[in-house]
């Protein structure tokens, strides 16, 4: 009896062997299909308002706004309740 509470304890209180290190739980932005989708579209924005006679500057501006709040508050959302556990420098990373 006293051999296997013996062993419980130190199962218990040995550390969790953990496989692999702590990671963000969301990706770098510049590794997301978001990020690449966002510059496709105020790419076709720009270049749209730049054939269209029906899509002036100021409606063009407007909408990459628009499309730039939306991925800031999707990032925002996809962050949020993650803590950051890199480096001081994201980019330097190792892609795990």
């Amino acid at each position: 009896m006293a051999v296997s509470n013996t062993a419980e304890r130190l199962r218990a209180s040995a550390p969790l062997n953990r496989s692999h290190p702590l990671q963000d739980e969301t990706k770098l932005s510049l590794k997301t299909t978001e990020f690449w989708a966002m510059v496709g579209v105020i790419v076709a924005i720009l270049i749209a308002s730049a054939i269209s006679d029906s899509l002036n500057d100021v409606r063009a501006w407007t909408l990459v706004a628009a499309v730039a709040i939306g991925y800031m508050l999707s990032r925002g959302l996809a962050k949020s309740g993650s803590k950051y556990a890199g480096s001081e420098d994201p980019l330097n990373r190792d892609d795990r």
